[in-house]
């Protein structure tokens, strides 16, 4: 390899592709009921993890979660660079999480004791599997030869190409961080409101609400809609679907999306940490399309009218 791929759990790729791809991942840890407790182990399946996880929190388990620190990354990189290997980072977008801050402080500290080793460090300007895709991405270059600076330079050019769609199924999960008011959360939930939420296209890219649907079903169609308005090329890429313990509706949403001739679709449970902040029932759907950036992707992402208001996320 000419380069060693490293990104955080929150990218949330399959166990069997982290293996297959040679990607490493830095785990985000939380607390459980105090307890520290790691988001990703190396040999742990993660879907059972996930599953207990999310059966954890519907039964009400206080769960806290914290970022990522200059140190663990500084100890994740470390070997890699010893062995004389280049190292691509790829994080959580900045403007959800001060973790791509942290991973930009150890990589100042570490050029300074290797100084002959590149080191990228990429925000995603997304989460969970729309992470995830831009890491495969890398590896898929890497892999056919590309330099570390070419894949930096294509990370750069499509980061924003990545469209990120999610909707929640309890509003308390977002009340409960601040994300909405306990008001807000009152009356949506009691209007059956779910909201729909996108990364928009901001330099420090964050979670925005987009639109309100009345009822499940609904919210559904609404990511499917996105995708038929904002995919490009369905046939020849890798779309991706993480859920928070609501598999069959995945399922469906994947059988959905193949019907519109996508041929490889990843399903999987969301990554643990980002899943506390927005609870049991969440699916979120990632795909490559128009630039989130372009003035038309963000006129027609203008949210809708109603009663329920999201913070950024």
């Amino acid at each position: 390899m000419q380069f060693e791929i490293f990104t955080d759990s929150s990218a949330n790729i399959p166990d069997d592709l982290l293996r297959e791809r040679g990607i490493h991942v830095i785990p985000y840890t939380f607390t459980e009921n105090g307890e520290e407790r790691s988001c990703y182990a190396e040999g742990v399946s993660f879907r059972e993890a996930a599953k207990q996880h999310y059966a954890k929190l519907r039964a009400g388990m206080d769960m806290r979660t914290s970022l990522l620190s200059k140190q663990q990354f500084i100890d994740y990189l470390t070997p890699a660079l010893e062995k004389e290997q280049d190292v691509f980072l790829v994080t959580i977008a900045s403007g959800i999480s001060g973790t791509f801050a942290q991973a930009m402080l150890a990589k100042k500290e570490l050029e300074k004791r290797f100084p002959r080793r590149k080191i990228v460090v990429a925000d995603s300007s997304n989460a969970s599997m729309g992470e995830g895709l831009l890491v495969l991405r890398v590896a898929d270059l890497r892999d056919m030869g590309e330099s570390i600076d070419a894949c930096a330079r294509w990370f750069e050019n499509n980061r924003y190409k990545v469209n990120s769609y999610v909707t929640v199924g309890d509003l308390k999960y977002l009340r409960r961080g601040g994300r909405i008011s306990a008001a807000a959360a009152i009356a949506g939930t009691l209007l059956n409101i779910k909201p729909l939420l996108r990364a928009d296209g901001e330099r420090q890219a964050k979670l925005v609400v987009c639109g309100k649907e009345r009822g499940r079903k609904r919210a559904i169609a609404a990511l499917l809609a996105a995708f038929d308005s904002f995919c490009t090329s369905p046939e020849g890429q890798t779309v991706a679907i993480t859920h928070a313990d609501c598999e069959e509706e995945a399922l469906a949403l994947a059988d959905a999306i193949r019907e519109r001739g996508v041929r490889d679709v990843i399903v999987e449970y969301y990554d643990l940490c980002t899943g506390i902040h927005v609870g049991p029932d969440t699916i979120a759907l990632f795909f490559f399309g128009k630039d989130r950036r372009a003035p038309a992707a963000e006129k027609s992402a203008v949210p809708k009218k109603g009663a329920l208001h999201l913070k950024n996320i």
